[in-house]
């Protein structure tokens, strides 16, 4: 048995013995990145001479499982995951933990790094190690994008339905941009408020859940809408979405402290349920009150009392300031100081100040779904969903649809919107802008309520493009500098499980790592009528083969392969079939880069599980990270009934077979169906 801090020699050289690895990968949803990173892994270990046993959390749970004689005999265990991996059973072993991005991308340099990788020391290490420099998504992190992940159906609902309101039933008032209340749009309007008033508690109530898991939710929940209320803590404004992910995390290490305090047998079972929840919430609670807001709501008071000594300084300087203050908290207190020193002055006259406040309102959302657009390799489905819905929102003067950018990137959206900010501020200000009610946006100007309103139009024009451009090139930067360098096809995303390219190519893995409950090795897959092995079960066949598509895009080539599988009679209802894949695709594309995508769908508009396969030589723009069309796609439908461990097989056989390059190659260049049936027989 070799010690896991000794010396590291070559694995595959003569007289020695070879070096002995363990890995585990895992994804926020354990289907295809899971398997790919294990297979990646386990080819580069095979290349290299190194033994190498993986375990795969998966949907379908744990398989090929790390015993504790494994652990034993290892010189060294690589974590590729992106959600939480138990650690105590390595303690005393060289452990490195990165994402399972770098799983499927570096399976070589990881096993390098894993020889050099620090010793596992006990609990606190297993949960804050980043073991050894890797990219290891942090318990804070994973804790954020749920949270987010949660929050933004309630932004675009919300924030839709407010500027839906206004469009068609709003007006411009003395006190501000209305709808007459009573009406058929205000109904939909107060609609609209409650969905951004839900939105702050629920940021919230998911991130401390994410950490502490349910009993941290009402906490969270709870805190989140005390931090948004003000007038709890005698402040004019809430401290808005910064202050939902304070009471976010303190909930949910609040959660996990409570946890750990001993109690008797008699309490444990209302632990949970009762005590904690009750105790952590009402801590929570008190603490933000008394401790947290007292601060906010002398900030509020203060910034007020500054920027009325400063309404006779320059123009330009003054603009400057009120836009990064709009651009900073999005309805936070400091957002609302500005608003409301602006709101204040329009009663005396003074309506330039207002000018620059509308001016920088509307840059965050605009800004942000403008840098959706320009690169949208950089973003996930999910994020230019919300980018197209926060463009929307910015013409209203919607400031709050920018938060779901704000919130998963706030180290490089807030220094970006700000900065937008401050340049539109500052134009409107020098041009001697005026907005004679209290809102923002260009629909302000289209309402006649702006003095100089080409101005303000080039104001938030140039303010909306600085931001853009700020937000993405700091996420390339940050990008480039993660990669060491390497150019970048591909972004963070706010989707459960953004599609991670595969690199690279090797001989097939060994059959320890495999575990298919079907076609396994070593037992004879089901034949067909002509004696030959079936293909995934028998659930593709020839007649859900296409040598080529027609379609030149994800959605069409969606439905012409719905189309063929519903010639197998196996499809119920076609159109439902493509709105649950689309439905799908809208939580996190499914092209898993190497020029591959793999739709899928549970629905039960079919009947019983089918698979199809099809190829295009120009390729479909899938929104693969890297950068690669889709040519070859498989369609995975199956029905309710069966949508748990089959659907996941399927999945996971076909995310290891390709990422054998040379499987790939073959299955581009089959002639005919016939011939591509072969080659997929190899998937067992």
């Amino acid at each position: 048995m070799t010690s896991p801090a000794g010396p590291s020699g070559n694995g595959g050289a003569s007289g020695q013995e070879r070096l002995k690895l363990l890995a585990v990968t895992a994804c926020p949803t354990g289907i295809a990145h899971t398997y790919m990173a294990a297979e990646k892994l386990q080819q580069a270990a095979e290349r290299l001479g190194i033994d190498m046993k993986v375990e795969t959390q998966g949907s379908i749970g744990a398989e090929n499982v790390l015993t504790d004689n494994d652990v034993r005999q290892a010189d060294g265990i690589i974590i590729a995951a992106d959600k939480e991996v138990d650690r105590e059973r390595f303690i005393g072993k060289r452990v490195l933990s990165v994402g399972v991005a770098d799983g499927i991308h570096k399976p070589e340099e990881l096993i390098e790094r894993v020889r050099t990788a620090p010793v596992q020391e006990g609990a606190a290490a297993a949960a804050g190690s980043g073991g050894g420099g890797g990219k290891e998504r942090s318990l804070a992190y994973k804790a954020l994008m749920n949270g987010v992940s949660y929050m933004i159906p309630f932004v675009v609902v919300g924030g839709l339905l407010i500027a839906i309101a206004l469009a068609l039933g709003g007006h411009a008032t003395e006190t501000g941009y209305a709808v007459t209340p009573g009406t058929f749009w205000d109904h939909i309007f107060q609609i609209g408020v409650l969905g951004f008033t839900l939105m702050i508690p629920i940021l919230s109530g998911y991130i401390a859940y994410a950490i502490g898991d349910r009993p941290a939710l009402v906490p969270g929940m709870i805190g989140g809408f005390i931090a948004n209320t003000g007038s709890l803590y005698d402040s004019k404004a809430g401290a808005g979405f910064i202050g939902a992910i304070v009471t976010g995390f303190l909930a949910g290490f609040l959660v996990l402290w409570i946890k750990k305090v001993k109690v008797p047998k008699v309490v444990q079972p209302i632990m949970p349920i009762i005590v904690i929840p009750i105790i952590a919430t009402t801590a929570l609670g008190l603490f933000f009150i008394y401790v947290i807001g007292k601060p906010i709501s002398w900030i509020f008071e203060n910034l007020t009392s500054w920027l009325s000594g400063m309404t006779g300084t320059s123009a330009i300087l003054l603009g400057a300031l009120l836009g990064l203050m709009i651009a900073f908290d999005m309805g936070g207190p400091v957002n609302k100081t500005a608003f409301l020193f602006g709101t204040g002055l329009i009663a005396s006259g003074n309506y330039a100040v207002m000018g620059m406040c509308a001016a920088a309102i509307p840059v965050m959302p605009l800004g942000q779904g403008l840098a959706t657009v320009l690169r949208r390799k950089l973003y996930s489905d999910q994020e230019r969903d919300t980018g197209m819905a926060a463009l929307f929102m910015g013409m209203f003067g919607i400031s709050e649809g920018a938060i779901p950018f704000a919130a998963a990137r706030p180290a490089i959206v807030i220094p970006a919107n700000m900065l937008g900010g401050a340049v539109a501020g500052a134009i409107a200000g020098v041009a001697g802008v005026g907005d004679h009610v209290p809102h923002g946006g260009p629909v302000v100007a289209a309402l006649g309520a702006i003095s100089g309103w080409v101005w303000f139009l080039i104001a938030i024009a140039a303010g909306t493009v600085v931001t853009a451009l700020t937000t993405n090139a700091l996420i390339e930067l940050k990008a480039r500098k993660q990669n060491g360098g390497a150019a970048v096809s591909g972004g963070g995303a706010l989707a459960p499980e953004p599609a991670l390219a595969g690199v690279g190519a090797g001989a097939g893995a060994a059959a320890a790592v495999r575990t298919a409950p079907a076609g396994a090795a070593g037992v004879a897959a089901p034949a067909t009528a002509d004696g030959k092995a079936e293909v995934l079960s028998g659930y593709l066949t020839e007649q859900t083969v296409k040598t080529e598509l027609a379609a030149d895009g994800k959605e069409a080539a969606i439905r012409e392969m719905a189309a063929m599988l519903a010639t197998t009679g196996n499809v119920r209802d076609t159109e439902e079939l493509v709105r649950v894949a689309l439905a799908r695709e809208a939580q996190g594309t499914t092209g898993l880069g190497e020029s591959i995508a793999i739709p899928h769908a549970k629905t039960d508009a079919v009947s019983r599980p089918t698979v199809g396969f099809a190829r295009s030589a120009e390729g479909i723009e899938w929104g693969a990270l890297d950068g690669t069309k889709a040519q070859l796609v498989f369609m995975i439908s199956v029905p309710e009934a069966a949508a748990g461990d089959e659907h996941l097989r399927i999945l996971a056989l076909l995310s290891r077979k390709l990422m054998d390059s040379d499987f790939r190659a073959r299955l581009q260049s089959a002639p005919d169906e016939a011939a591509i049936l072969d080659v997929l027989r190899e998937i067992r």
